[in-house]
């Protein structure tokens, strides 16, 4: 445990939930932030399993007092993430709580009450139109007057006040997810908006080598998962589903010059057909192949990212060549693969003496040509991404725990999911106090770098 430096300036972590802001924090300075404030438990839990040296309150934001929470102690940040729900354009029609919405107030409290040097203030981009209700909804006459309001209440107290939206795709995690932050700070020192490190594979930025390429969806997804094949669930899929996955097929697959190939990137071949629907089977690509039987079970796998919203959702999905859309805390992104064998046009069936590319008897979709050569789509396999997958995209380090809280209870898939979706990408938080407060920060860290990073 952190023994109490009333000669230090601390970090306070307001909002604090499974981790995502402390995460970048630590990955910055190198060291976990001092106090983490949420009201839930299942989220301080989770926080003080990746977080042991720092002093959680699981109580809600308003009950703590500050100047009993820091001991005597100078701020020298304070971050805060209110919940977003009432302000998200994906909020639905059902009226919007005064009280949720007017959380962002915290801030200034805190600003009062212990003056951070620096306050950092992360929300959704509808952030900016924060107004009065009028009968339980946003009043459009008035839309962004309480949010001037906010920002008005933070200069008075002697801050410097700005903000922006930024995307983490530019920071190096590989999701597109756009998010609005803002930075206060009275010290005297200019407010830094840290400069992007990725970009667009076809920006002359990146070409000539003075950015990355954004990080792609490819780079989360574990190949080793089977995707279980659409055709064979004791229950089928919706039909606003299966439009979808076909809509995918269409422009990922059967109209793509360049469709996204497994190959040996992936590390395995996947065995597609079972035996009485029951076996999953995969191969090294750098070992014996399986023995071949009498049905041909090898063959590419070319994939792309379907996205399960309601029904009016009409896009095709998402190429694993970009970023991961963003995560939300009921994620709608699912895997879909096609499974691809030669085709000759000619060949019937499968002989256990003929050779391996001999189309098998049971092609039932389309033709697609790779590079050149012809082949058949035999099967179509999907499944949602599983948790690990959602946190790698939100740009976590790979051993950051998600699966089990401090006391090594497990946290169910659903709970980890909506962690995810609830969660700041990593990344946001590292770039923004490198930036800021580079006086923190270390190149040390005990996080190993991201997947793929």
């Amino acid at each position: 445990m952190r023994q109490l430096d009333l000669f230090r300036e601390i970090i306070v972590d307001n909002f604090a939930g499974g981790g995502g802001a402390s995460t970048g924090i630590e990955m910055a300075t190198g060291l976990s932030v001092d106090i983490a404030i949420n009201h839930d438990p299942a989220a301080i839990a989770l926080h003080k399993a990746n977080h042991p040296d720092t002093e959680h309150y699981c109580e809600n934001v308003w009950d703590v007092d500050p100047a009993k929470a820091v001991k005597g102690r100078k701020v020298g940040l304070a971050w805060f993430s209110p919940d977003c729900k009432h302000f998200s354009k994906a909020k639905g029609g059902k009226p919007v709580s005064k009280k949720i919405r007017g959380l962002a107030w915290i801030a200034v409290k805190w600003a009062i009450a212990v003056k951070p040097r620096v306050i950092m203030l992360e929300n959704v981009e509808e952030f900016k139109t924060w107004g009065p209700l009028k009968g339980g909804y946003p009043d459009p006459d008035k839309k962004g007057k309480t949010f001037n309001s906010f920002v008005k209440a933070l200069k008075s107290l002697g801050y410097e006040v700005d903000f922006r939206e930024l995307r983490a795709c530019d920071y190096g995690a590989p999701t597109t997810r756009k998010r609005f932050f803002m930075i206060a700070r009275c010290d005297g020192k200019p407010i830094v908006w840290p400069k992007p490190t990725h970009g667009d594979p076809e920006s002359l930025a990146v070409k000539t080598g003075k950015l990355k390429p954004w990080r792609t969806a490819s780079e989360v997804i574990d190949w080793s998962i089977g995707t279980p094949s659409i055709f064979e669930r004791k229950k089928p899929l919706a039909k606003n589903t299966m439009l979808r996955i076909g809509r995918g097929i269409q422009k990922f697959i059967l109209e793509s010059n360049e469709p996204f190939i497994v190959n040996d990137k992936a590390c395995f071949i996947q065995h597609y057909y079972t035996h009485q629907g029951s076996e999953t089977r995969a191969s090294g690509l750098y070992e014996p192949l399986a023995t071949i039987p009498t049905a041909n079970r090898f063959g590419l796998v070319t994939a792309f990212l379907a996205k399960n919203y309601g029904g009016n959702y009409t896009g095709a999905g998402i190429s694993l060549r970009e970023p991961l859309h963003t995560i939300t805390v009921k994620d709608h992104h699912s895997l879909v693969a096609a499974f691809l064998t030669k085709y000759y046009g000619s060949d019937v069936g499968q002989s256990l003496h003929s050779p391996l590319h001999t189309i098998t008897t049971k092609d039932r979709f389309g033709l697609v040509t790779v590079k050149g050569e012809n082949y058949r789509i035999t099967d179509i396999g999907m499944r949602m991404l599983q948790p690990r997958e959602l946190f790698n995209a939100q740009g976590f380090p790979l051993e950051y725990i998600i699966d089990k809280d401090y006391t090594g209870k497990v946290y169910p898939k659903t709970e980890q999911v909506a962690r995810c979706g609830n969660a700041v990408p990593p990344p946001f938080a590292d770039a923004l106090v490198r930036a800021n407060l580079p006086e923190f920060c270390s190149n040390e860290s005990r996080y190993k770098t991201a997947v793929g990073n």
